[in-house]
């Protein structure tokens, strides 16, 4: 079997929706996330748009075919956006490392494979795929505090916590790419 990487950069995206729902499904329906299917049909539904926000760029593991995961990214704004889980993240970094370390930077906003796939290093090389091209090596991505696999697994493929998880062990923790240059500013962990 061989599992090739394919890199989107605009609508060509867009024809593989409803496997990209379905990955969605797989990954994101059970635990430990639990999101529930509405959620994946948002996903989807957000494409068209993603596609067209600054910098977007897309990656998809196809396997016989099939695609069995993906990756999606894009250039965060300025100002820094005020929905979905932003107000977390900048209320750990702090206005003025939001703006220096995230705004311009590319947003890593999905990594999703199939479960069947997991621990094959398809996910490392989906993340790589599409943060290659990060302007001045600049990517970020937040992640939920709830799933110990995932920060493991960012960390394990170089990425660097600069903020840190609630004492209710809630809440999401913000991750600087390996070539970030603001990785060595990170604070350390109390």
């Amino acid at each position: 079997m061989t599992t090739g990487i394919l890199v989107h950069t605009g609508t060509d995206l867009l024809t593989h929706t409803e496997a990209l729902r379905s990955v969605y499904v797989d990954a994101f329906c059970a635990p430990p996330w639990n999101e529930d299917e509405e959620r994946a049909t948002e996903f989807a539904d957000s494409l068209p748009a993603n596609v067209e926000r600054p910098g977007f760029t897309a990656a998809t593991a196809v396997r016989d075919g099939n695609v069995i995961g993906f990756a999606t990214a894009w250039i965060t704004p300025a100002p820094f956006p005020t929905d979905r889980c932003y107000p977390q993240a900048a209320a750990g970094l702090g206005p003025a490392h939001t703006a220096d370390w995230l705004c311009g930077a590319l947003e890593v906003d999905e990594l999703a494979v199939r479960p069947a796939a997991r621990g094959t290093g398809l996910a490392g090389d989906l993340l790589t795929a599409v943060t290659v091209e990060a302007p001045g090596g600049r990517a970020w991505l937040l992640t939920s505090v709830q799933n110990p696999r995932a920060l493991a697994f960012y960390r394990r493929e170089g990425w660097t916590p600069v903020t840190h998880p609630s004492p209710d062990g809630k809440g999401i923790v913000v991750f600087l790419g390996p070539r970030h240059p603001a990785r060595s500013l990170a604070p350390l962990p109390l």
